[in-house]
Parts: structure tokens; sequence; C-alpha cells
């Protein structure tokens, strides 16, 4: 697998380039500033947070008993811009990070990997967040968040790039930009720009309970934008919280989740695959099975796989024989991410996911 980031570079190389970066920053800091648009508009676009996950280099330990973290680009947004950029879709990124040496990094990194930029904003007040994850024995994540304010937080409305999201075919998002201000209402106006201009909205509630004020202003906060998605991406876990216990496997509980307006509703169950829920029908497709080494974007990578392919063929949301195919190609995008640590320098290509596909029939 191509794995386009260097963890081994370090702050010295970016130092020597600063002069230049802070060139283009100032470039790049407030929208229409007269910069050329590109020829192509990306077919997603993706909002929301981008930080540096910080994984322990040995998996079944506590932070404090961590000898080593390995630094790693993630932010779930930015996760699904890399993702299908990886598997030779276009994608762009829309969100904040620091003026800072991890802002620049990230940035770069984002281009690094052929996902459109041009809506990344600098802010010179605050840092780019770090998230320090504990990996359990199994793979599974705890979160330790350090933003007090962090960047992502403070994007402001005024700051979109609103060309990049009416042009695209799907806008996607989390309910991370949802909890405080001034990025909750860019998030907002983001999604309603969207839906004025025709763009399919992707929702993946992404739930983070340490990083909302309690349980019922996280479980209020993601339900407050639940129907104006057209796809939504939803755990087992999540389920069960959104619904405050009811039992997430089965159907009519999940049914219950399925609004008036909604396209396609995703369940994703970890190594046992996926459900799929439309107006007229439903299913399970069965999961790849992999030695997990660090669960760390696989969600991010399944979201990925199926908007990269429903970008090129909206007729999925329609017929099932296609859809299935297509969720097939997304659990394996999940399965090949838990083989490795971190979640950008995890994310697979195209053709590793179908050589995947290929020996799983074999």
């Amino acid at each position: 697998m191509v794995n386009n980031f260097d963890v081994g570079e370090d702050a010295v190389g970016f130092t020597k380039k600063k002069k230049e970066r802070m060139q283009w920053v100032k470039r790049k800091a407030f929208p229409g500033d007269g910069l050329p648009e590109t020829k192509e508009s990306p077919d997603v676009v993706c909002f929301g947070e981008l930080l540096i996950d910080f994984v322990p280099t040995v998996s079944g330990l506590s932070l404090a008993e961590s000898p080593a973290f390995k630094k790693a680009p993630g932010g779930a947004p930015a996760n699904v811009a890399v993702g299908i950029a990886r598997l030779g879709g276009s994608s762009a990124f829309i969100g904040k990070v620091g003026e800072d040496e991890f802002g620049y990094m990230l940035a770069d990194i984002l281009k690094e990997n052929n996902v459109n930029n041009e809506g990344v904003r600098f802010d010179p007040g605050a840092r780019t967040a770090l998230a320090f994850v504990t990996l359990k024995s199994d793979g599974e994540r705890e979160f330790m968040f350090y933003r007090n304010p962090s960047a992502d937080m403070l994007l402001r409305e005024d700051e979109l790039d609103f060309d990049l999201i009416q042009k695209a075919k799907i806008l996607h998002y989390g309910s991370i930009s949802l909890i405080t201000e001034p990025c909750k209402s860019a998030h907002i106006a983001a999604a309603k720009a969207a839906k004025d201009a025709g763009v399919i909205v992707s929702y993946d509630p992404n739930l983070r309970l340490p990083l909302w004020p309690s349980a019922d202003s996280a479980r209020e906060g993601i339900l407050s934008i639940w129907e104006t998605a057209d796809i939504i991406k939803i755990s087992e876990e999540e389920i069960a919280f959104l619904t405050k216990g009811e039992d997430p496997y089965d159907d009519a509980v999940v049914r219950k989740l399925y609004h008036s307006n909604l396209k396609l509703l995703l369940v994703t169950e970890g190594p046992d695959g996926c459900r799929y829920y439309t107006k007229n029908f439903s299913g399970r497709v069965k999961g790849l099975k992999v030695d997990a080494v660090d669960t760390t974007g696989a969600g991010d990578a399944f979201v990925a796989g199926i908007l990269s392919q429903l970008a090129v063929d909206l007729s999925l949301l329609q017929k099932e024989d296609k859809l299935r195919d297509a969720l097939k190609f997304a659990n394996a995008c999940g399965a090949l991410t838990v083989t490795e640590r971190g979640a950008i320098p995890a994310l697979p290509n195209r053709e590793a996911v179908l050589n995947a596909m290929l020996k799983s029939v074999a």
C-alpha cells in the first residue's frame, strides 16, 4: 500500500520552508482572495476537523504507560477526503488549523494526497488540535483531546469556500463541528448551501462523548441536523446511544432513525460488515476478516469507500445489487485500514482494496 505520510520528517524540515509557507498562509487565509479556480471542482467536499492523532506504539497500555507515540494526521472528515483521493476519486477539505507547524504539515499532507485544500483556513491565535489515542489489546480506542479551543473550533461562516460546496456532488461532515461556535454556525451554513444547490449531504455522527458538555447535549446536537442528511452512516454503539439504550440489532429500532427524506442509512458492525436501509430495501453485507492493529479511521475508510462509489454513480441508491457491490468495496476499505496504525497513514489505495476483495473470494 502506498503511504504518502513520512512520520520521520521533523520540525527542522518544516522550519526551512516557513517563510514560503507563511506566504501561502496569507494567500489562503481568507476566501475570495482572487486565486484562480481549479479546472475541475471536486466531487466530494469534506467539512470539519483536521488534527494530529498521537497513537501509542504499544497496544494495551494506558496513555501514562505508553512508552512512545507515533504522530499521524487525522480528523474524521479529513480522513474521508484523503481516503477518497487514495481510491482515485476527487475530494476537497474545508476546515481550519492553527498557523503553526502542525497546521502547515496537515495542509501539505492534504495536497500530497491529491486533496484540494483551497478551503483550509489558518488561525494565528489557536493551535492545531491534538488527540492522544489509547489502543486496547483488541485495537479499540480511547481518546484524550487537546482543544481549548483548537483552531478547527474557530472556523467562521465568512471563511467558507461556498464555491467548492455548491459545485460538489456530495458534502460530507460529522458532528464534532457542531459542539461550539463559531464552527457550529459555519457547519449549518455549509449544509444549507449544499442543500440549496442540490448537493447530496452525507453525515457520520462520529460520536466523541469527551468533547461534548454532556451526554444529553451530544444526543441533542447530533440529532439537531439529522433530517438534513441524505446519507447517514452510524455505528451500533451510536444507535444505542441515540435511542437511549435500545437494541441496535433490532431493525425496528434502526428504522426509528430513518427519516422521510433519507436516501440511505448505513450501520457499520466492525469486522462483521454493515447493514443498509433505504425506503425500498434493506440487508446486510459481510466484512473482511483481518487481524486488527488499530481501528482508528476504519469507519472513515468505509465512508470514503462508499462515497467514492456514489460520486461516480448515484443510481446505487436505487439499485440494490449495485449498492451491495459498493458496500463490499467499502467494507474492504475499512478492513485494510485496521491493519496499520493511524488513520490517514493506513488508508488503502484502490488496487489494495480490489486485491483484498479478490483474495477473500478465492
